[in-house]
């Protein structure tokens, strides 16, 4: 299985230098992928192919080959992207944005790292002559247990290096049967219902406090921009504490997320569990502007539902269980008995003809009905009373 470890490392002054240097390079190239991009369609009203552009991007900039062919192949992969997702009807944008930094990418052919954690990352051929290698030292005792097949440069109040590795374990066999169905919501970040009859809610009040907290300090640092004059002295020392208040609550999001995630897989465990199916919320927050008012539309944007489906779904797999996302349409409206629809303003789910549960509960109950049903009705089993955790 491919894991990634984000680590430290220590360099000489030159050789920081050169790696924020790097990473100004790959900027320009994705600059440059995207007025190629432009340029292609303007001219001949068709897509430029990944081999186009790697053919025109090829040996234009003193960074190693396949660092810019990573570049190139991640403009195509948000390209694709956005041209998928409208043909769903959404309304999203293609590429467009330039930018000053981009992360920097070595692959198998870039890098050497050695058994005492000294790793040499090669900058390529430049004027015809090949450039010396950055070389960083990272401590012997961080190394990842497996053989390291790409190395990232970020920067998060400081530069880091995010080595992907194989660590040589295999998915876990499975020989569980029972079926888990996930409500994924805002305030309740997991709502789960097991085969077995039990179910689970996972609060994601922690999660909320932290975006509350980080949009207030960001409005007061706005505020405060907003009267400097750009790019003036006291202008920067508000980016920066801005981007320190990214940072940290960005960290604090993929803390709680984590936690969130642990504590669902080991019920899994507990209860069994061979599948898991999760409702398909994407796109939830876009083209809704206008039938939302703006509190709505701040929680909805700030709803983490992309990661907390990565971080289940690489938890899961190795444990053998899989993960797949299902159509929820209106699953949180249709009650399982009569069949009617209602919109519940409170936590609990209530229909004329008598039934009562959960809103989340009922969601996920609904789900499972979908999917293995084939249709919203009671389930074949008794669902008993659910557990309720939260996160420190």
């Amino acid at each position: 299985m491919y894991r990634t470890l984000k680590t430290r490392f220590r360099a000489k002054k030159e050789v920081i230098q050169k790696l924020f240097e790097c990473n100004r390079i790959s900027a320009e190239v994705w600059n440059e992928c995207l007025r190629l991009a432009k340029e292609h369609h303007l001219e001949t009203g068709k897509w430029i192919t990944k081999t186009e552009l790697q053919k025109a991007t090829k040996g234009r900039f003193s960074i190693h080959s396949q660092s810019i062919q990573a570049v190139v192949h991640k403009y195509i992969f948000a390209r694709d992207g956005a041209k998928e997702a409208r043909k769903k009807g959404e309304k999203i944008k293609y590429p467009y944005k330039k930018k000053k930094h981009f992360n920097t990418k070595w692959a198998k052919d870039g890098f050497v790292l050695r058994e005492d954690g000294t790793l040499e990352l090669s900058l390529g051929i430049w004027n015809r002559k090949r450039q010396s290698p950055l070389v960083v030292k990272i401590d012997k005792e961080k190394l990842p247990n497996g053989k390291v097949k790409e190395i990232e440069l970020v920067y998060d109040r400081g530069l880091w290096l995010c080595l992907s590795y194989e660590d040589g374990k295999k998915p876990k066999e499975n020989p569980c049967k029972n079926r888990v169905a996930i409500d994924p919501g805002e305030i309740h970040t997991i709502a789960a219902i097991c085969e077995n009859g039990e179910s689970l809610i996972i609060t994601g009040r922690k999660i909320r406090s932290i975006h509350r907290l980080r949009n207030k300090k960001l409005k007061e640092l706005q505020k405060l921009m907003s009267r400097c004059k750009k790019g003036s002295k006291q202008w920067k020392k508000y980016n920066r504490a801005k981007q320190y208040v990214l940072s940290k609550s960005e960290a604090q999001l993929k803390d709680a997320l984590h936690k969130t995630t642990r504590q669902f897989v080991r019920w899994c465990l507990e209860n069994q569990v061979k599948e898991v199916v999760i409702g398909d919320i994407e796109g939830i927050q876009r083209n809704t502007k206008k039938k939302r008012n703006k509190k709505t539309n701040q929680k909805l944007s700030n709803w983490s539902f992309g990661k907390l489906f990565d971080y289940l779904k690489y938890k899961l797999n190795a444990e053998g269980i899989e993960i797949e996302k299902k159509d929820e349409s209106y699953t949180s409206q249709t009650c399982p008995v009569c069949g009617k629809k209602n919109k519940s303003s409170s936590r609990n789910y209530t229909c004329q003809c008598g039934y009562k549960r959960h809103r989340d509960i009922h969601g996920a109950m609904n789900l499972f009905a979908k999917v293995y049903y084939g249709e919203i009705r009671p389930l074949e089993f008794t669902v008993k009373p659910f557990t309720y955790r939260r996160i420190a």
